[in-house]
């Protein structure tokens, strides 16, 4: 199975989960930044993982942009999932939510829910362990993915 995990990342953040998240899927995974991503490089089978920092309440322009573009393509028959990172907050944006139902909004089967990843103040770093949650979330989405 070929996995897909498109990202966006202002500070590196979320480059180092979608990094993470590809590791724990092995072979056939890898993290394609938003800037260099071509929505026809996805097709039915595969597994597409879509990251993006909270801004605004919601994923980044760029990401918003992608997923227009794969919903015009449609996306039938690919397994999908989605992450955020975030301030740990009693109050922020939902990213994770809102690609996520974009993603199934366009046809893709989610096979997770959002997960929400988190950083120390604006610009990061993570918080400690976060990469190994990635990997470990990546784990799940493999097994729901088969």
């Amino acid at each position: 199975m070929k996995a897909v995990i498109l990202y966006d990342s202002g500070y590196g953040n979320t480059k180092a989960i979608a990094e993470a998240v590809a590791s724990g899927l092995g072979t056939g995974a890898r993290a394609v930044p938003v800037d260099g991503f071509e929505p026809g490089s996805i097709q039915a089978g595969d597994l597409l993982v879509v990251g993006s920092p909270i801004n605004g309440w919601r994923p980044t322009p760029a990401i918003v942009r992608a997923l227009g573009d794969l919903a015009a393509r449609g996306l039938a028959g690919v397994k999908a999932a989605a992450f955020d990172t975030r301030l740990k907050l009693f109050i922020h944006g939902d990213a994770g939510r809102k690609i996520t139902r974009a993603l199934e909004e366009a046809g893709a089967s989610i096979i997770g829910g959002p997960m929400a990843f988190y950083v120390k103040g604006t610009e990061g770093p993570l918080l400690t362990g976060e990469e190994s949650r990635a990997a470990k979330w990546a784990d799940d989405l493999a097994d729901a993915a088969k």
